[in-house]
């Protein structure tokens, strides 16, 4: 068991008496020598036992005030099915939640993909996205911010955190998948293959639905430049998974 603080990041915009939230740091200072992979790593797809995962999200859960029976889990898979719900529980074939049950909480898994938070406080609404370059090309923000407004939510009043993830400096990729993205997001003139800038391109389409620019917060730190996050580019079957926990209070 680790025996020091768990560090993760409160988004500025999503923290106040109606929503809280959170995005779980590596942890690494803990070194376990029998663990495949040190640190909080939250990933049951990892390389771990399954004990060490679940011992790592119930500490998770201590450190910020919840139980097993307030948190729905996703296995996640790269693609755009968004489920409404009310109960806790593991979500198969799920890579985005919507919800507007008070004290349930929603936990997104990532390693280089972005984790995007929402929440109406107003009309009580919240949602919690995965959006590597299959979701984010697939078009996974705009339909989790049309299946909040079929919840009530308004546009005017969402609010948004765009975790941690990989930079366009570090995210070379090939032509088949720069093709998929406008170009004003591919960077084909500063590296021999395409970068893409995906954190720039879920921002543009949080705005491109109508969301307010001083509702969007874009975190700039880079999974594969930074320590502090598991990177799965940088550490391939070494990486765990950090989370990204949204719940209305």
């Amino acid at each position: 068991m680790m025996s020091f603080p768990i560090k993760f990041i409160k988004p500025t915009l999503l923290n106040d008496e109606s929503i809280s939230s959170w995005f779980s740091l590596r942890n690494h200072e803990s070194v376990h020598p029998e663990l495949n992979i040190p640190g909080l790593n939250l990933g049951l797809n990892t390389e771990e036992d399954e004990e060490i995962i679940l011992q790592n999200r119930r500490l998770l859960l201590d450190e910020i005030g919840l139980n097993t029976h307030q948190i729905a889990y996703a296995i996640q898979v790269h693609k755009t099915k968004i489920e409404v719900v009310q109960h806790s529980g593991t979500y198969t074939n799920t890579d985005a939640f919507v919800t507007a049950k008070t004290n349930l909480a929603l936990a997104i898994q990532v390693a280089d993909c972005a984790a995007v938070l929402f929440a109406d406080p107003k009309n009580r609404v919240i949602a919690a996205a995965h959006a590597g370059w299959r979701g984010a090309a697939g078009n996974i923000i705009p339909k989790t911010l049309i299946k909040m407004i079929s919840l009530g939510a308004e546009i005017k009043n969402i609010k948004a955190f765009i975790s941690p993830c990989i930079s366009l400096k570090n995210f070379e990729v090939g032509e088949e998948v720069a093709a998929q993205f406008p170009d004003k997001f591919v960077d084909r003139n500063n590296y021999e293959k395409p970068h893409v800038d995906l954190k720039k391109f879920i921002r543009h389409q949080l705005l491109e639905q109508g969301m307010m620019e001083s509702k969007i917060e874009l975190d700039i730190h880079c999974t594969i430049n930074d320590e502090q996050f598991y990177s799965y580019r940088r550490q391939k079957e070494k990486s765990g998974r950090m989370m990204g926990i949204i719940k209305l209070n």
